[in-house]
């Protein structure tokens, strides 16, 4: 089960970011980005739930990353660290079935297999202020 949400996170996180740099109508590219991963349903009605639940909440969510990134500004952070935090600050703020340290940890995990050494550091900063 851990693996399956993992890779929910990795698609989700991917997806996100794909739209920062590709705004184009990001809802008719879900079903094709999940369907691509081949991910269980399960896994693939997890993934959906992240992209949705970030994009509608993204407002709120991007409110907690300027106020616990420590006077970084948003289009400042590299956009791969913008899309690890969105989904697990979603996930922590708005899904109540995942501990905080799981979500803290993929994150990390996310940050060390696409971004750099000091992203892990950074968001580890930044989730560890919002608890």
């Amino acid at each position: 089960k851990q693996m399956g949400r993992r890779k929910s996170r990795e698609t989700a996180m991917k997806f996100i970011y794909q739209t920062e740099i590709n705004k184009d109508d990001w809802q008719a590219q879900i079903s094709e980005t999940v369907s691509d991963t081949k991910l269980s349903d399960n896994d693939a009605s997890f993934t959906k739930e992240l992209i949705f639940g970030v994009k509608e909440n993204i407002e709120e969510i991007d409110k907690k990353i300027k106020e616990f990134s420590k006077g970084w500004k948003i289009d400042r952070i590299p956009k791969i660290d913008l899309a690890i935090l969105r989904v697990s600050i979603y996930e922590i703020c708005y899904n109540d079935d995942i501990p905080f340290n799981v979500s803290v940890n993929e994150a990390i995990e996310l940050s060390k297999k696409y971004s750099t050494a000091e992203s892990g550091t950074f968001i580890n900063g930044v989730l560890s202020r919002l608890a």
